[in-house]
Protein backbone atom coordinates (compact mmCIF):
# COMPACT_ATOMS: atom_id res chain seq x y z
CA UNK A 1 0.00 0.00 0.00
CA UNK A 2 1.54 3.47 -0.83
CA UNK A 3 0.36 6.65 0.77
CA UNK A 4 0.53 10.21 -1.11
CA UNK A 5 1.51 12.58 0.68
CA UNK A 6 0.08 15.60 -1.84
CA UNK A 7 -3.41 14.68 -0.82
CA UNK A 8 -2.48 15.87 3.05
CA UNK A 9 -1.07 19.41 2.42
CA UNK A 10 -2.85 22.08 4.35
CA UNK A 11 -2.39 25.69 3.68
CA UNK A 12 -2.77 27.56 7.01
CA UNK A 13 -3.34 31.43 6.34
CA UNK A 14 -0.55 33.70 7.47
CA UNK A 15 -1.57 36.11 10.41
CA UNK A 16 -3.13 39.41 9.41
CA UNK A 17 -1.15 42.47 9.43
CA UNK A 18 -2.23 44.82 12.99
CA UNK A 19 -3.18 47.17 10.38
CA UNK A 20 -5.61 45.13 8.58
CA UNK A 21 -9.28 45.46 9.62
CA UNK A 22 -11.76 43.70 11.71
CA UNK A 23 -12.60 41.63 9.81
CA UNK A 24 -9.61 40.27 8.34
CA UNK A 25 -8.96 39.25 11.84
CA UNK A 26 -11.95 37.88 12.31
CA UNK A 27 -11.33 35.65 9.21
CA UNK A 28 -7.62 34.78 10.22
CA UNK A 29 -9.15 33.73 13.63
CA UNK A 30 -12.30 31.35 12.10
CA UNK A 31 -9.68 29.72 9.21
CA UNK A 32 -7.28 29.39 11.82
CA UNK A 33 -9.94 27.29 13.98
CA UNK A 34 -11.41 25.35 11.25
CA UNK A 35 -7.85 24.60 9.47
CA UNK A 36 -5.73 23.30 12.29
CA UNK A 37 -7.75 20.99 13.78
CA UNK A 38 -8.38 19.84 9.93
CA UNK A 39 -4.65 19.38 9.58
CA UNK A 40 -4.54 17.53 12.97
CA UNK A 41 -7.07 15.44 11.62
CA UNK A 42 -5.03 14.89 8.59
CA UNK A 43 -1.89 13.86 10.63
CA UNK A 44 -3.94 11.15 12.12
CA UNK A 45 -5.39 9.86 8.70
CA UNK A 46 -1.90 9.50 7.65
CA UNK A 47 -0.50 7.57 10.34
CA UNK A 48 -4.45 5.61 10.23
CA UNK A 49 -3.13 4.43 6.70
CA UNK A 50 0.63 4.09 7.01
CA UNK A 51 -0.79 1.61 10.66
CA UNK A 52 -3.34 0.11 7.74
CA UNK A 53 -0.84 -0.78 5.24
CA UNK A 54 1.88 -1.97 7.70
CA UNK A 55 -0.74 -4.29 9.58
CA UNK A 56 -1.53 -5.77 5.96
CA UNK A 57 1.62 -6.43 5.33
CA UNK A 58 2.04 -8.00 8.40
CA UNK A 59 -1.02 -10.48 8.22
CA UNK A 60 0.34 -11.67 4.46
CA UNK A 61 2.03 -14.84 5.24
CA UNK A 62 3.46 -17.09 2.53
CA UNK A 63 2.86 -20.55 1.84
CA UNK A 64 4.32 -23.50 -0.25
CA UNK A 65 1.77 -22.79 -2.74
CA UNK A 66 1.49 -19.02 -2.14
CA UNK A 67 0.81 -15.94 -0.05
CA UNK A 68 -2.10 -15.43 2.08
CA UNK A 69 -3.83 -12.48 3.58
CA UNK A 70 -5.51 -12.99 7.02
CA UNK A 71 -7.48 -10.58 9.48
CA UNK A 72 -7.44 -9.72 13.22
CA UNK A 73 -10.75 -11.32 14.89
CA UNK A 74 -12.49 -8.37 15.70
CA UNK A 75 -12.72 -9.15 19.72
CA UNK A 76 -9.78 -9.71 20.55
CA UNK A 77 -6.83 -7.52 21.33
CA UNK A 78 -3.69 -6.55 23.20
CA UNK A 79 -1.80 -9.62 24.46
CA UNK A 80 -4.88 -11.58 23.71
CA UNK A 81 -4.94 -9.96 20.10
CA UNK A 82 -5.31 -13.63 17.40
CA UNK A 83 -5.09 -13.48 13.44
CA UNK A 84 -7.16 -15.94 11.25
CA UNK A 85 -5.84 -16.85 8.12
CA UNK A 86 -9.28 -19.18 6.91
CA UNK A 87 -9.98 -21.26 3.86
CA UNK A 88 -6.27 -22.11 2.51
CA UNK A 89 -5.91 -25.00 0.24
CA UNK A 90 -3.90 -27.81 1.35
CA UNK A 91 -5.14 -30.00 -1.62
CA UNK A 92 -6.51 -29.24 -5.56
CA UNK A 93 -10.42 -29.59 -5.80
CA UNK A 94 -11.23 -33.54 -5.83
CA UNK A 95 -13.10 -32.99 -9.05
CA UNK A 96 -13.59 -34.38 -12.11
CA UNK A 97 -10.96 -37.05 -12.85
CA UNK A 98 -9.78 -36.43 -9.17
CA UNK A 99 -13.07 -37.55 -7.51
CA UNK A 100 -12.19 -40.67 -5.48
CA UNK A 101 -8.23 -40.09 -5.85
CA UNK A 102 -5.85 -39.72 -3.12
CA UNK A 103 -5.76 -35.10 -2.69
CA UNK A 104 -3.37 -33.78 -5.27
CA UNK A 105 -0.76 -30.71 -4.08
CA UNK A 106 -3.08 -27.60 -4.61
CA UNK A 107 -2.31 -25.31 -7.23
CA UNK A 108 0.05 -22.50 -6.81
CA UNK A 109 -1.09 -19.27 -6.77
CA UNK A 110 1.30 -15.53 -7.18
CA UNK A 111 -0.83 -13.01 -5.71
CA UNK A 112 -1.81 -12.54 -1.88
CA UNK A 113 -5.20 -15.06 -1.56
CA UNK A 114 -7.79 -13.54 0.64
CA UNK A 115 -7.86 -15.58 3.95
CA UNK A 116 -10.84 -13.84 5.88
CA UNK A 117 -13.59 -16.58 5.03
CA UNK A 118 -13.83 -20.27 5.34
CA UNK A 119 -13.84 -22.39 2.41
CA UNK A 120 -16.37 -24.46 1.34
CA UNK A 121 -18.21 -27.37 3.63
CA UNK A 122 -17.44 -30.68 1.74
CA UNK A 123 -20.36 -32.24 0.19
CA UNK A 124 -23.15 -33.24 2.91
CA UNK A 125 -26.68 -33.37 3.23
CA UNK A 126 -27.58 -30.20 5.89
CA UNK A 127 -26.47 -31.27 9.50
CA UNK A 128 -27.20 -30.44 12.96
CA UNK A 129 -25.21 -27.13 13.41
CA UNK A 130 -25.13 -25.02 10.44
CA UNK A 131 -22.30 -22.93 9.36
CA UNK A 132 -23.78 -20.16 6.72
CA UNK A 133 -21.03 -22.06 4.14
CA UNK A 134 -22.05 -23.92 1.01
CA UNK A 135 -21.21 -27.53 0.16
CA UNK A 136 -19.18 -28.32 -2.74
CA UNK A 137 -16.25 -30.63 -3.64
CA UNK A 138 -14.13 -28.43 -3.59
CA UNK A 139 -13.56 -28.09 0.25
CA UNK A 140 -10.07 -29.38 0.92
CA UNK A 141 -8.89 -26.31 3.16
CA UNK A 142 -7.48 -25.49 6.58
CA UNK A 143 -7.67 -22.49 8.69
CA UNK A 144 -5.55 -20.99 11.32
CA UNK A 145 -5.91 -18.91 14.37
CA UNK A 146 -2.95 -18.10 15.96
CA UNK A 147 -2.07 -14.59 18.48
CA UNK A 148 -1.06 -11.62 16.38
CA UNK A 149 3.09 -11.80 17.59
CA UNK A 150 2.91 -14.94 15.27
CA UNK A 151 5.99 -13.94 12.89
CA UNK A 152 8.31 -14.03 16.33
CA UNK A 153 6.92 -17.52 17.83
CA UNK A 154 7.23 -20.96 17.59
CA UNK A 155 4.11 -22.31 19.91
CA UNK A 156 2.58 -25.53 19.93
CA UNK A 157 -0.16 -26.56 17.55
CA UNK A 158 -3.54 -28.11 18.11
CA UNK A 159 -5.03 -29.48 15.01
CA UNK A 160 -8.63 -30.44 15.13
CA UNK A 161 -10.55 -33.52 13.54
CA UNK A 162 -14.23 -32.97 13.37
CA UNK A 163 -16.90 -35.67 14.35
CA UNK A 164 -20.26 -36.28 12.15
CA UNK A 165 -20.26 -39.97 11.68
CA UNK A 166 -18.57 -39.70 9.05
CA UNK A 167 -21.58 -38.16 6.93
CA UNK A 168 -21.00 -34.56 8.02
CA UNK A 169 -18.64 -31.49 10.14
CA UNK A 170 -16.76 -28.67 8.97
CA UNK A 171 -14.18 -26.45 10.78
CA UNK A 172 -16.27 -23.94 10.09
CA UNK A 173 -18.82 -24.45 13.34
CA UNK A 174 -18.96 -21.63 15.06
CA UNK A 175 -18.35 -24.40 17.90
CA UNK A 176 -14.89 -25.24 16.77
CA UNK A 177 -13.78 -21.38 16.43
CA UNK A 178 -10.21 -21.54 17.70
CA UNK A 179 -10.10 -18.14 19.29
CA UNK A 180 -10.11 -18.08 23.02
CA UNK A 181 -7.91 -22.00 22.51
CA UNK A 182 -5.44 -19.84 20.52
CA UNK A 183 -5.06 -17.17 23.52
CA UNK A 184 -3.77 -19.77 25.65
CA UNK A 185 -0.52 -19.64 23.64
CA UNK A 186 -0.77 -21.97 20.94
CA UNK A 187 -1.72 -22.13 17.34
CA UNK A 188 -5.11 -24.07 16.23
CA UNK A 189 -5.61 -25.78 13.17
CA UNK A 190 -9.35 -26.51 11.33
CA UNK A 191 -9.44 -28.43 7.82
CA UNK A 192 -12.04 -30.13 6.34
CA UNK A 193 -12.14 -33.49 4.93
CA UNK A 194 -13.96 -35.38 2.41
CA UNK A 195 -16.86 -37.77 4.05
CA UNK A 196 -19.39 -40.14 2.83
CA UNK A 197 -19.49 -41.26 -0.33
CA UNK A 198 -16.92 -38.90 -1.59
CA UNK A 199 -14.34 -39.98 1.33
CA UNK A 200 -14.75 -43.56 1.72
CA UNK A 201 -16.27 -45.26 -1.58
CA UNK A 202 -14.57 -47.82 -2.54
CA UNK A 203 -14.49 -49.94 -6.10
CA UNK A 204 -13.11 -52.74 -7.89
CA UNK A 205 -12.04 -49.89 -10.61
CA UNK A 206 -10.65 -47.32 -8.44
CA UNK A 207 -8.25 -49.85 -6.83
CA UNK A 208 -7.25 -51.11 -10.38
CA UNK A 209 -6.51 -47.21 -11.11
CA UNK A 210 -4.32 -47.40 -8.00
CA UNK A 211 -0.87 -48.22 -8.05
CA UNK A 212 -1.48 -49.48 -4.54
CA UNK A 213 -4.67 -52.00 -5.91
CA UNK A 214 -6.80 -50.02 -3.19
CA UNK A 215 -9.45 -47.90 -2.93
CA UNK A 216 -11.83 -45.86 -0.01
CA UNK A 217 -9.91 -43.70 2.86
CA UNK A 218 -9.64 -40.75 0.56
CA UNK A 219 -10.70 -38.98 3.73
CA UNK A 220 -8.18 -39.94 6.04
CA UNK A 221 -5.84 -39.21 3.14
CA UNK A 222 -7.25 -35.82 3.09
CA UNK A 223 -5.93 -35.77 7.00
CA UNK A 224 -2.70 -36.81 5.95
CA UNK A 225 -2.12 -34.14 3.17
CA UNK A 226 -3.62 -31.52 6.12
CA UNK A 227 -0.97 -32.76 8.12
CA UNK A 228 1.50 -32.57 6.07
CA UNK A 229 0.38 -29.02 5.02
CA UNK A 230 1.13 -28.44 8.59
CA UNK A 231 4.38 -29.28 8.70
CA UNK A 232 5.74 -27.52 5.74
CA UNK A 233 3.73 -24.20 6.44
CA UNK A 234 3.15 -23.61 9.78
CA UNK A 235 6.30 -21.89 11.23
CA UNK A 236 5.04 -19.14 8.79
CA UNK A 237 1.65 -18.64 11.29
CA UNK A 238 3.98 -19.11 14.33
CA UNK A 239 3.68 -22.51 14.96
CA UNK A 240 6.03 -24.87 15.78
CA UNK A 241 6.08 -28.30 13.34
CA UNK A 242 7.69 -30.88 16.23
CA UNK A 243 4.89 -29.59 18.61
CA UNK A 244 1.91 -30.90 17.14
CA UNK A 245 -0.72 -32.08 18.51
CA UNK A 246 -3.87 -33.80 16.76
CA UNK A 247 -7.41 -33.85 18.96
CA UNK A 248 -10.68 -35.15 17.71
CA UNK A 249 -14.07 -35.77 18.81
CA UNK A 250 -16.56 -39.22 17.85
CA UNK A 251 -15.71 -39.83 14.08
CA UNK A 252 -12.73 -37.46 15.07
CA UNK A 253 -11.45 -39.72 17.60
CA UNK A 254 -12.16 -42.88 15.09
CA UNK A 255 -9.82 -41.21 12.45
CA UNK A 256 -6.76 -40.38 14.90
CA UNK A 257 -7.12 -43.82 16.07
CA UNK A 258 -6.96 -44.92 12.92
CA UNK A 259 -3.73 -42.40 12.32
CA UNK A 260 -2.31 -43.88 15.04
CA UNK A 261 -2.18 -47.13 13.00
CA UNK A 262 -1.01 -45.94 9.83
CA UNK A 263 2.39 -45.94 9.14
CA UNK A 264 1.62 -42.75 6.44
CA UNK A 265 0.97 -40.77 9.46
CA UNK A 266 3.72 -41.78 11.22
CA UNK A 267 6.08 -38.27 12.51
CA UNK A 268 3.10 -35.98 11.62
CA UNK A 269 1.80 -35.69 14.64
CA UNK A 270 3.59 -35.69 18.41
CA UNK A 271 0.60 -35.98 20.92
CA UNK A 272 -3.06 -37.30 20.59
CA UNK A 273 -6.04 -36.10 22.15
CA UNK A 274 -8.94 -38.67 21.53
CA UNK A 275 -12.21 -37.25 22.83
CA UNK A 276 -15.21 -40.12 23.09
CA UNK A 277 -13.10 -42.62 20.18
CA UNK A 278 -15.61 -45.51 18.68
CA UNK A 279 -13.83 -48.98 17.42
CA UNK A 280 -15.61 -50.41 14.95
CA UNK A 281 -15.26 -53.27 13.38
CA UNK A 282 -14.18 -52.05 10.09
CA UNK A 283 -14.78 -53.18 6.27
CA UNK A 284 -11.81 -54.90 4.66
CA UNK A 285 -11.29 -53.91 1.18
CA UNK A 286 -13.62 -56.81 -1.11
CA UNK A 287 -16.72 -56.18 0.73
CA UNK A 288 -16.00 -52.67 0.56
CA UNK A 289 -15.22 -53.07 -3.58
CA UNK A 290 -18.33 -55.24 -3.60
CA UNK A 291 -20.48 -52.53 -2.01
CA UNK A 292 -19.28 -50.08 -4.38
CA UNK A 293 -19.82 -51.78 -7.79
CA UNK A 294 -23.40 -52.52 -6.51
CA UNK A 295 -23.94 -48.77 -7.00
CA UNK A 296 -22.46 -48.94 -10.53
CA UNK A 297 -20.60 -51.78 -12.15
CA UNK A 298 -18.75 -49.22 -14.31
CA UNK A 299 -16.81 -46.21 -11.81
CA UNK A 300 -16.86 -43.90 -14.97
CA UNK A 301 -20.89 -43.87 -14.37
CA UNK A 302 -20.27 -42.46 -10.61
CA UNK A 303 -17.95 -40.15 -12.06
CA UNK A 304 -19.98 -38.26 -14.22
CA UNK A 305 -22.86 -38.20 -11.87
CA UNK A 306 -23.70 -34.79 -9.90
CA UNK A 307 -22.64 -34.10 -6.72
CA UNK A 308 -25.99 -34.02 -5.43
CA UNK A 309 -27.04 -37.15 -7.10
CA UNK A 310 -24.28 -39.18 -4.68
CA UNK A 311 -25.59 -37.48 -1.88
CA UNK A 312 -28.97 -39.71 -2.25
CA UNK A 313 -26.58 -42.75 -2.16
CA UNK A 314 -24.52 -41.89 1.10
CA UNK A 315 -26.76 -44.40 3.10
CA UNK A 316 -25.98 -47.42 1.22
CA UNK A 317 -22.88 -47.23 -0.07
CA UNK A 318 -20.87 -49.16 2.39
CA UNK A 319 -20.85 -52.69 3.62
CA UNK A 320 -23.12 -53.21 6.78
CA UNK A 321 -21.07 -55.93 8.72
CA UNK A 322 -22.39 -58.88 9.28
CA UNK A 323 -19.66 -59.59 12.27
CA UNK A 324 -21.27 -60.78 15.59
CA UNK A 325 -19.43 -58.27 17.34
CA UNK A 326 -21.51 -55.95 19.33
CA UNK A 327 -19.48 -52.78 17.71
CA UNK A 328 -20.03 -53.76 14.16
CA UNK A 329 -20.27 -51.29 11.38
CA UNK A 330 -23.07 -49.74 10.37
CA UNK A 331 -22.21 -46.56 8.97
CA UNK A 332 -19.64 -44.95 6.71
CA UNK A 333 -15.84 -45.63 8.13
CA UNK A 334 -12.91 -46.43 7.57
CA UNK A 335 -11.40 -49.48 5.62
CA UNK A 336 -8.91 -51.96 6.14
CA UNK A 337 -6.54 -51.66 2.99
CA UNK A 338 -3.64 -53.13 4.40
CA UNK A 339 -2.07 -49.73 3.34
CA UNK A 340 -3.79 -46.99 4.99
CA UNK A 341 -5.47 -48.73 7.49
CA UNK A 342 -2.79 -51.82 7.79
CA UNK A 343 -5.55 -53.77 10.19
CA UNK A 344 -8.26 -53.98 12.30
CA UNK A 345 -8.36 -50.83 14.95
CA UNK A 346 -8.63 -53.17 17.71
CA UNK A 347 -6.53 -55.54 16.81
CA UNK A 348 -3.61 -52.72 16.67
CA UNK A 349 -3.81 -50.97 20.07
CA UNK A 350 -3.81 -54.57 21.32
CA UNK A 351 -0.24 -55.99 19.61
CA UNK A 352 1.06 -52.27 20.42
CA UNK A 353 2.40 -51.70 16.33
CA UNK A 354 0.97 -48.52 16.80
CA UNK A 355 2.37 -44.59 16.67
CA UNK A 356 2.41 -44.65 20.25
CA UNK A 357 2.88 -41.20 21.24
CA UNK A 358 1.54 -39.20 24.34
CA UNK A 359 -1.70 -39.44 24.72
CA UNK A 360 -5.66 -38.41 26.44
CA UNK A 361 -8.22 -40.48 26.15
CA UNK A 362 -11.77 -39.65 27.53
CA UNK A 363 -15.80 -40.17 27.51
CA UNK A 364 -18.76 -38.05 28.69
CA UNK A 365 -20.72 -39.27 32.06
CA UNK A 366 -23.46 -40.59 29.64
CA UNK A 367 -22.30 -41.00 26.47
CA UNK A 368 -25.61 -42.84 25.18
CA UNK A 369 -28.18 -40.56 26.14
CA UNK A 370 -27.62 -38.62 22.52
CA UNK A 371 -28.38 -42.31 21.02
CA UNK A 372 -31.33 -43.52 23.14
CA UNK A 373 -34.91 -42.90 22.92
CA UNK A 374 -36.53 -40.85 24.78
CA UNK A 375 -37.32 -41.50 28.05
CA UNK A 376 -35.03 -44.36 27.85
CA UNK A 377 -33.70 -45.42 31.54
CA UNK A 378 -30.65 -44.04 32.72
CA UNK A 379 -29.13 -48.05 32.64
CA UNK A 380 -30.23 -48.38 29.20
CA UNK A 381 -28.41 -45.25 27.78
CA UNK A 382 -25.22 -46.03 29.81
CA UNK A 383 -25.26 -49.71 28.34
CA UNK A 384 -25.81 -47.65 24.90
CA UNK A 385 -22.88 -45.74 25.86
CA UNK A 386 -20.46 -48.37 27.17
CA UNK A 387 -21.28 -50.48 23.78
CA UNK A 388 -20.32 -47.02 21.26
CA UNK A 389 -17.22 -45.14 23.51
CA UNK A 390 -16.19 -46.05 27.08
CA UNK A 391 -15.66 -49.68 26.17
CA UNK A 392 -13.28 -48.95 22.93
CA UNK A 393 -11.93 -45.63 25.01
CA UNK A 394 -10.74 -48.00 27.75
CA UNK A 395 -9.56 -50.54 25.16
CA UNK A 396 -7.38 -47.85 23.24
CA UNK A 397 -5.79 -46.25 26.86
CA UNK A 398 -4.96 -49.92 27.90
CA UNK A 399 -3.29 -51.06 24.37
CA UNK A 400 -1.27 -47.44 24.17
CA UNK A 401 0.13 -47.77 27.84
CA UNK A 402 1.16 -50.44 27.15
CA UNK A 403 3.89 -48.87 24.98
CA UNK A 404 3.64 -44.96 25.82
CA UNK A 405 3.96 -44.17 29.41
CA UNK A 406 2.57 -40.48 28.74
CA UNK A 407 -1.44 -41.74 28.98
CA UNK A 408 -4.09 -40.62 30.58
CA UNK A 409 -7.50 -40.93 30.99
CA UNK A 410 -11.04 -38.70 31.86
CA UNK A 411 -13.97 -38.90 32.39
CA UNK A 412 -16.28 -35.60 31.62
CA UNK A 413 -19.06 -35.23 34.45
CA UNK A 414 -19.82 -30.87 34.49
CA UNK A 415 -23.32 -30.70 33.50
CA UNK A 416 -23.86 -26.86 31.74
CA UNK A 417 -25.54 -24.26 34.40
CA UNK A 418 -25.57 -27.53 36.84
CA UNK A 419 -28.69 -29.50 34.41
CA UNK A 420 -30.19 -32.74 35.94
CA UNK A 421 -28.51 -34.68 33.63
CA UNK A 422 -25.19 -35.82 33.31
CA UNK A 423 -23.34 -35.14 30.07
CA UNK A 424 -23.90 -37.17 27.11
CA UNK A 425 -22.14 -37.23 23.66
CA UNK A 426 -20.43 -33.65 22.10
CA UNK A 427 -20.70 -31.66 25.49
CA UNK A 428 -17.31 -31.14 26.45
CA UNK A 429 -16.70 -29.91 23.29
CA UNK A 430 -17.78 -25.96 24.30
CA UNK A 431 -15.34 -26.39 27.25
CA UNK A 432 -12.59 -27.23 24.87
CA UNK A 433 -12.93 -24.65 22.67
CA UNK A 434 -14.19 -21.80 25.01
CA UNK A 435 -17.41 -21.25 22.52
CA UNK A 436 -20.28 -21.82 25.28
CA UNK A 437 -22.36 -19.34 23.64
CA UNK A 438 -22.10 -20.89 20.13
CA UNK A 439 -24.71 -23.03 18.90
CA UNK A 440 -23.78 -26.54 19.82
CA UNK A 441 -25.53 -30.50 19.29
CA UNK A 442 -26.79 -30.33 22.60
CA UNK A 443 -29.06 -27.59 23.74
CA UNK A 444 -28.43 -26.49 27.31
CA UNK A 445 -29.14 -23.91 29.10
CA UNK A 446 -26.73 -20.37 28.92
CA UNK A 447 -23.30 -20.77 30.58
CA UNK A 448 -23.15 -19.50 33.77
CA UNK A 449 -20.04 -18.61 35.93
CA UNK A 450 -18.92 -22.09 37.10
CA UNK A 451 -19.41 -22.99 33.15
CA UNK A 452 -16.87 -20.60 32.40
CA UNK A 453 -14.22 -21.47 35.01
CA UNK A 454 -14.32 -24.90 33.56
CA UNK A 455 -13.55 -23.85 30.22
CA UNK A 456 -11.05 -22.22 31.34
CA UNK A 457 -9.75 -25.24 33.30
CA UNK A 458 -10.02 -27.54 30.41
CA UNK A 459 -8.18 -25.11 27.87
CA UNK A 460 -5.23 -24.92 30.43
CA UNK A 461 -5.19 -28.45 30.51
CA UNK A 462 -5.52 -29.53 26.86
CA UNK A 463 -2.80 -27.00 25.83
CA UNK A 464 -0.99 -27.75 28.80
CA UNK A 465 -0.74 -31.38 27.40
CA UNK A 466 0.16 -29.96 23.47
CA UNK A 467 2.96 -28.17 25.27
CA UNK A 468 4.43 -30.66 27.00
CA UNK A 469 2.86 -33.84 26.38
CA UNK A 470 1.87 -33.82 29.90
CA UNK A 471 -1.31 -32.15 31.13
CA UNK A 472 0.32 -31.26 34.64
CA UNK A 473 1.60 -28.51 36.20
CA UNK A 474 1.77 -24.73 36.02
CA UNK A 475 -1.14 -25.14 39.09
CA UNK A 476 -3.10 -27.46 37.40
CA UNK A 477 -5.06 -30.56 38.83
CA UNK A 478 -2.95 -33.47 39.52
CA UNK A 479 -3.56 -35.95 36.61
CA UNK A 480 -2.48 -39.67 36.73
CA UNK A 481 -1.04 -41.44 34.01
CA UNK A 482 -3.09 -44.49 32.96
CA UNK A 483 -1.89 -48.02 34.42
CA UNK A 484 -3.94 -51.18 33.27
CA UNK A 485 -4.10 -52.58 36.84
CA UNK A 486 -5.74 -49.77 38.47
CA UNK A 487 -7.01 -47.64 35.44
CA UNK A 488 -7.21 -44.39 37.04
CA UNK A 489 -8.75 -41.41 35.62
CA UNK A 490 -9.33 -37.30 36.53
CA UNK A 491 -12.97 -37.11 36.94
CA UNK A 492 -14.13 -33.59 35.64
CA UNK A 493 -16.69 -32.19 37.02
CA UNK A 494 -18.00 -30.34 39.76
CA UNK A 495 -15.38 -31.22 41.82
CA UNK A 496 -11.66 -32.50 40.26
CA UNK A 497 -11.05 -35.92 41.46
CA UNK A 498 -8.98 -38.99 40.93
CA UNK A 499 -11.10 -41.81 40.26
CA UNK A 500 -10.45 -45.70 39.12
CA UNK A 501 -12.05 -48.36 37.17
CA UNK A 502 -14.45 -46.29 35.31
CA UNK A 503 -17.71 -48.55 35.08
CA UNK A 504 -15.13 -51.91 35.08
CA UNK A 505 -17.49 -54.46 35.41
CA UNK A 506 -20.21 -53.64 32.80
CA UNK A 507 -16.73 -53.13 30.22
CA UNK A 508 -15.39 -56.42 31.52
CA UNK A 509 -19.33 -57.65 30.60
CA UNK A 510 -19.04 -56.28 27.05
CA UNK A 511 -15.42 -57.46 26.45
CA UNK A 512 -16.15 -60.82 27.37
CA UNK A 513 -19.30 -60.53 24.87
CA UNK A 514 -17.35 -59.30 21.88
CA UNK A 515 -14.56 -61.86 22.88
CA UNK A 516 -14.36 -63.00 18.85
CA UNK A 517 -13.04 -59.50 17.92
CA UNK A 518 -10.24 -60.08 15.75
Amino acid sequence: MQVRMASLIVRVPRAPNPDASSADQRWHTLATKNWLPLFASSLLTLQSAIADARSAQHLVVRTLAGPVAGAAVPETAGSGAIVTFKGIPYAAPPVGALRWRPPEPPVPWQNARDARQFGDDCMQTPYVISTGQKASENCLTVSVWTPADYPRAHRPVMVFFYGGAFIGGSAAYPLYDGTKLAQHGVVVVGFNYRIGIFGFLAHPQLSAESPRHISGNYGLLDQIAALKWVQANIAGFGGDPGRVTVFGESAGAVCIASLMTSPLARGLFQQAIVQSPSLPILADLGSAQASGAALAPDIATLRSAAAAKLLELNDRFFPVSTHRAVNRTSFPAPIVDGYVVPDQLRSVFNNGNLNAVPLIVGVNADEGRMFSDAGASPESSAAVGDVIFVEPARWILRGAARHQPKTFSYVFTHATDGEPLPPTHSEELPYVFGTLDAPSFIKHPPADGNDRRMSQLMMRMWTQFARTGDPNGHELPQWPRYAGTTEPYLEIGSEIRIGNAFRKPALDELERRSADVP
